[in-house]
């Protein structure tokens, strides 16, 4: 029996192999349905119960691909995928995954991945200045944008020390008031899961009224706040959205920074989509006061063309960070000196993957203008779509487009029951994804039940959003 690993040629003849079967995947993405039509259990039911005992040949491994893998995929590189925030893995994206998975770094420490610990702090050093952030933020990068913005929360949480949180808890303590954390209505639920998991609590997190472009309310907020301290709660932090995952709405973060400021809260923007939108000198505008908060997240693997998962995290109080999460036990203790940036230090992981390599692939690869130029186009064939609703009748634009993604639904004439127009458009939408040429998704908008395009695959052209608005037309009879 072999105790070691396979042969080097058989790698080299297999990745051969499996470079061939990526083209073909990527060069004719429509030969496949873009939503899976497998059933719970289906692929399952394709695998023995057991593990086998002896190994299998890599030819039987890869030939399961087209046979059990592929039937269970939902095709998000597919030019059809319109739904949530359409993302890409790129070429160069996927090459840089390669290489990570090749040299395997385990980024505990700097010494243990000096190249992962140090390209990490240039390509988020790049992507800041891309962006247009400001020069002195600090950034990292996680998994999701979900593990950002809790990691943002819980630095919210350290900055006053008499808080004495990280020693001492939050459980038992009648000294402790209650803290707040603060959102629009609109904000992703991350913001609660965070504050679940921190042991704030979802009664704590407090969801502000929005306006008729689904902003959070500055005024609004700042009378919730008022309300909260003289009720003896501490307001703690402010989340502001640009990009709301409904709409793509931006949340007027200067005046909430404003706000912030006074109050002395923290700000953390959760960018994670419209982020990539700073690309664009020329809408930069949109993000109006960024440069004023604590913390941002943006992530690369959404609208920037790097393979999941790839979350980038600014912020303007690294000692923070480091104060909320750092922990040396004697045995990662090194004389490596204040120039080795340690990444453990500044969030829960100890072991870190190797996630700034394809970034910095990407960045290279493509260039800041490169980038900014398939945005710009994004943006440009959203404009394209929501002109198709408006100058179509019986077709309702139902949010402004600032973005790459269109909210819209289809009123017949005479229908006005929101739970009737709401039953409508869901079997419009049934009908659409069955063709399995495109998939899209809905939203709620107040008591509207709206369907929306989100565009931001590299491979996704106007002929696919022609199809895609010829369906949507065939489905609504």
């Amino acid at each position: 029996m072999h105790t070691g690993d396979l042969p080097l040629d058989e790698f080299e003849r297999h990745a051969s192999r499996l470079a061939a079967w990526i083209r073909s995947t990527l060069e004719h993405p429509e030969r496949v349905s873009v939503l899976s039509r497998a059933k719970p259990g289906d692929i399952r039911a394709l695998l023995p119960a057991r593990a086998p005992q002896q190994g299998e040949s890599m030819d039987a491994i890869l030939a399961d691909l087209d046979r059990v893998v592929m039937p269970g995929v939902t095709h998000w590189n597919h030019p059809g995928f319109l739904a949530y925030f359409a993302n890409t893995a790129s070429v160069p994206g996927i090459l840089g995954e390669l290489v990570t998975a090749a040299l395997n770094q385990v980024g505990i420490l700097w010494r243990t991945g000096p190249a992962a610990a140090e390209i990490e702090q240039v390509a988020c050093d790049w992507l800041r200045d891309a962006l247009g952030f400001p020069a002195g933020w600090f950034g990292m990068i996680t998994d999701t944008a979900s593990i950002s913005t809790m990691y943002a929360l819980a630095a919210a949480r350290e900055r006053d020390p008499a808080l004495a949180i990280r020693q001492r808890g939050m459980a038992g303590r009648s000294d402790l008031p209650r803290l707040r954390v603060y959102c629009s209505e609109h904000a992703h639920s991350s913001v609660d899961k965070a504050c679940i998991a921190l042991g704030l609590g979802l009664e704590n997190v407090i969801r502000v009224a929005t306006d008729e472009s689904y902003r959070l309310r500055p005024e609004m907020l700042a009378r919730v706040i008022a309300a909260d301290r003289s009720q003896g709660f501490r307001p703690l932090a402010v989340v502001a959205t640009a990009g709301t995952t409904s709409t793509t709405s931006v949340d007027p973060i200067a005046a909430i920074a404003q706000l912030c400021a006074r109050e002395s809260l923290w700000l953390h923007v959760d960018a994670a989509y419209g982020g990539a939108m700073g690309l664009l000198p020329e809408a930069r505008e949109l993000f109006a006061g960024i440069e004023q908060a604590d913390s941002v997240v943006v992530n690369a693997h959404k609208w920037l063309f790097t393979p999941m998962d790839c979350s980038v995290l600014w912020t303007k109080h690294p000692r923070v960070f480091r104060r909320t999460f750092a922990l040396t036990p004697s045995y990662l203790e090194t004389t490596d000196g204040e120039q080795a940036l340690n990444f453990s230090d500044y969030g829960v992981q100890l072991g870190r993957r190797f996630r700034a390599l394809k970034l910095w692939f990407v960045m290279r690869a493509f260039g800041v203008e490169g980038m900014a130029a398939r945005v710009r186009e994004h943006v440009r064939l959203a404009q394209v779509v929501a002109g198709w609703v408006t100058a179509t009748p019986e077709w309702e634009l139902c949010a402004p487009t600032p973005m790459s993604v269109v909210c819209f639904r289809h009123m017949p004439p005479g229908v006005t029951d929101e739970s009737e127009l709401e039953a409508h458009n869901a079997l419009i939408l049934e009908k659409v994804n069955a063709s399995g040429e495109v998939f899209l998704s809905h939203t709620k908008l107040g008591q509207r039940y709206v369907l929306r395009i989100a565009i931001g695959n590299l491979r996704t052209e106007e002929r696919h959003l022609a199809r895609a608005w010829e369906l949507l037309g065939e489905a609504a009879g």
